[in-house]
């Protein structure tokens, strides 16, 4: 199976996608520009556009637009779905909200080292959920930290190296969870007062082309894997073997999310981060792919506030 390429090269790093009915379609991030991207619901065709939502010369059309929403921090890291209408997001050093009008209240930084956000998920309690890394990647020099609706942080992992994927099963009950350098997919059990406990392998991937980042679930609970370096994004189900292989036409590949109308679509987001110029020249781009066989993600969602 391979995506298609929705997007031109509009992102130098893009990560963290996330579908919602409250935004009406899908966010992601070009995440060290420190902004946040949003596509449009409106249609489902398949095409290739620029930032100002023009089709590119030579694509199939489309009628997407995408805009780019400037944050004032030089990195955005996720943004997820608040119960307030607008937004929480994960910025450079610590956390942000966006109202409902758009404006966003950067918090207290939680920080001073040279580390940043990386990304995260709105948890069963309605916490939001952010892990971190070094900027130069140091082992175990990173933390994951939880953000509650009334504003108070707590660091509820540590030792950890570059915080990836998180994503939490429909009864809330576990989460998958990825630290890119272990080659793994881990799993967790929730709780609501101590958070992630109970740390397991789920899948080790350590012979599969790419490395772990970014993952999302179905609404039967397999898990979609992007591979950053291996120009795939794999599909795993309750055995953790890999049931599905999609190609995508650029080598960085940082995220994906289930979107749509009906939760169909499969979109994947890759980078063009440390590349030379004309390198993997659809990296930075959006991908899409219509999985089949009725897999989709699930029409609930959690929003931050419950």
């Amino acid at each position: 199976m391979h995506a298609d390429r929705i997007t031109d090269s509009i992102c130098y790093h893009a990560e963290g996608p996330h579908w919602s009915d409250t935004w009406g379609g899908l966010r992601w991030v070009d995440m060290l520009a420190g902004d946040i991207m949003q596509l449009s619901a409106e249609g489902t065709s398949v095409g290739s556009v620029g930032s100002d939502g023009a089709s590119s010369e030579g694509s199939a059309g489309t009628d997407h637009a995408v805009a780019r929403i400037a944050t004032p921090s030089p990195v955005v890291a996720c943004v997820r779905p608040a119960s307030s209408g607008g937004a929480v997001l994960a910025i450079e050093k610590g956390f942000a909200l966006e109202d409902a009008d758009g404006s966003i209240e950067q918090l207290p930084p939680l920080w001073e080292e040279n580390v940043r956000m990386n990304e995260g998920a709105i948890a069963p309690d309605g916490s939001f959920l952010c892990g971190s890394m070094h900027y130069d990647q140091a082992e175990g020099a990173a933390a994951m930290w939880r953000l509650m609706p009334d504003g108070t942080t707590t660091r509820i992992l540590a030792g950890i190296t570059v915080s990836n994927g998180l994503a939490f099963t429909a009864d809330g009950a576990r989460a998958y969870y990825v630290d890119t350098p272990t080659g793994r997919v881990d799993l967790f059990d929730w709780d609501d007062r101590a958070g992630l406990v109970q740390r397991r392998t789920f899948a080790d991937l350590n012979e599969q082309d790419g490395h772990p980042d970014g993952l999302c679930l179905d609404a039967e609970g397999n898990v979609w894997v992007a591979m950053n370096g291996g120009s795939q994004v794999l599909g795993l189900d309750s055995d953790d073997s890999v049931t599905e292989r999609i190609t995508v036409g650029a080598r960085q590949v940082t995220a994906c999310t289930f979107g749509g109308a009906d939760r169909s679509t499969l979109f994947i987001t890759t980078s063009r981060e440390n590349l030379e110029a004309g390198e993997d020249p659809q990296a930075g781009s959006l991908f899409a792919v219509q999985v089949g066989g009725g897999v989709r993600g699930s029409a609930e969602e959690r929003l931050f506030g419950g």
